[in-house]
């Protein structure tokens, strides 16, 4: 969806920059996640499946108030929800609308961030604060970080995608700070550039999660990009969560593997150009059947496969727990088996 118009632009680009609260008026079902806006749909229904971007660059596909609906496959700016939203058939009425809101007082339930703090980061800073975060961080050998996957049945194979920070800052929807021990992922793309890093909190003895509302956020940009364990040939799984693909990594270390970090970005990965078989190994739930349906009719097509391996329990870190390493291993196994054209990996390799 685009706006031809330069007043169309114009106005777009003044939501864009009361991105937030434009969110709050129009999608107040939905909640702050990172740098997104998450919600069900344009229509306000709650859910997970649309992200609206809160910050950004200027213009372009990176800008503020851009979103995409991972479950539709429809995308714009802000002042496409107003019009579709409010089913305004002319833009003329959605950009009526659009110039009453920016007219308007900003909500009381809209806080504004005090000057001092208002600084918006572009697009590179953020990756490169990213890329300073997860260098000052350390290998996960030893630590309390370790002990968490240990404790979720997990081996984790030689690898250079996770490191351990003792104390990463975490800030609440409130804007209160505090550190937490964190696991940090490295997100990049097909071509090796790092993108991202994925946090996930963890309590101070590694026992499980921290105890903070979402311990598991990103910093970076996620969209179409992974957590990834080793280099595929022919062959990559990819699926939602580091540690539901770390389970599949510790049946079958010998295979490559991706996590995309959530159901609306396993529906938005990019599949490296060069591989005949994508395995989609989703959570056994609808935001996974979605996500998998959605990537299979966008980005399985042609030279690339896709095959969809589907957990029995709510995720595959479920079923490593309730079964074992070998009976995940097996089932894996027999499943790219059973696929035609599939080739499974001489032993030993990786």
């Amino acid at each position: 969806m685009s706006h031809n118009i330069k007043t169309a632009f114009e106005t777009a680009t003044l939501l864009g920059q009361q991105a937030e609260a434009v969110c709050q008026y129009y999608l107040s079902n939905g909640h702050r996640a990172g740098n997104y806006w998450i919600i069900g749909n344009i229509y306000n229904e709650k859910g997970r499946s649309m992200y609206v971007r809160l910050r950004g660059a200027p213009s372009g596909a990176q800008a503020a108030g851009k979103w995409a609906d991972a479950a539709t496959g429809q995308h714009g700016d802000l002042l496409d929800i107003i019009r579709l939203q409010g089913n305004h058939h002319m833009l003329r009425e959605a950009m009526e609308e659009a110039h009453r809101f920016l007219a308007l007082p900003r909500p009381e339930y809209f806080r504004p961030v005090p000057k001092k703090t208002v600084a918006v980061r572009t697009d590179c800073e953020v990756v490169a604060a990213a890329h300073r975060l997860f260098n000052a961080a350390r290998p996960i050998g030893g630590t309390i970080a370790e002990k968490y996957l240990f404790g979720r049945g997990i081996i984790v194979p030689p690898q250079t995608a996770l490191q351990f920070h003792p104390n990463v800052y975490y800030q609440d929807g409130d804007g209160n700070r505090s550190t937490h021990p964190a696991l940090l992922a490295a997100v990049h793309d097909n071509d090796g550039k790092f993108r991202a890093v994925n946090r996930i909190w963890i309590d101070r003895k590694g026992d499980g999660l921290a105890h903070i509302p979402s311990p598991k956020k990103a910093l970076g940009h996620l969209l179409g990009h992974a957590v990834r364990f080793g280099h595929p040939r022919e062959i990559l799984i990819v699926g939602e969560g580091v540690e539901t693909i770390l389970s599949l990594k510790t049946a079958r270390p010998d295979l490559a593997m991706a996590a995309a970090l959530s159901a609306n970005h396993l529906a938005a990965f990019i599949p490296p150009s060069h591989i005949k078989h994508l395995i989609t190994a989703r959570d056994n739930d609808e935001p996974g059947e979605k996500a998998v349906k959605i990537l299979a009719e966008r980005a399985c097509m042609g030279v690339i496969t896709c095959h969809d391996f589907v957990s029995y329990g709510k995720d595959f870190n479920d079923d490593l727990k309730q079964f074992g390493k070998s009976c995940l291993a097996d089932r894996l196994t027999v499943f790219l088996a059973g696929n035609e054209g599939i080739v499974l990996p001489s032993a030993g390799s990786k």
